[in-house]
């Protein structure tokens, strides 16, 4: 009897793991709006803002990589991961690119 629990406990437990990977990744936007928005729309705390290249100006020449892993990882008041801990990295990065596209639209692109 307990041979069967604990099949039917890891069986569930893989199907909700499947469940998730099988989610709809966000997009770049998606994941700013969730998580990013609420902050760098206003300049909340010393954010950027987003679409005021201004706002950027004093950033490291490395800027889209250091921000990739501040955006992760957390840099002063900003939380890791927009303080949503739920995103993954690349979704994190999608966010990221989304916020440098809106502030740099004439950028060239990679």
């Amino acid at each position: 009897m307990l041979k069967q629990v604990a099949t039917v406990c890891v069986l569930a437990m893989l199907a909700a793991c499947h469940a998730d990977d099988t989610a709809a990744p966000l997009t770049g936007q998606q994941a700013y709006e969730q998580a990013c928005a609420s902050c760098h729309d206003e300049g909340v705390d010393g954010a950027p803002r987003t679409g005021d290249p201004e706002a950027w100006a004093d950033r490291s020449m490395l800027w889209e990589a250091v921000l990739f892993e501040h955006a992760k990882k957390g840099y002063l008041e900003m939380p890791a991961k927009g303080g949503d801990e739920t995103l993954r990295g690349t979704t994190v990065e999608r966010a990221a690119e989304y916020m440098l596209t809106l502030t740099f639209p004439d950028a060239p692109k990679d």
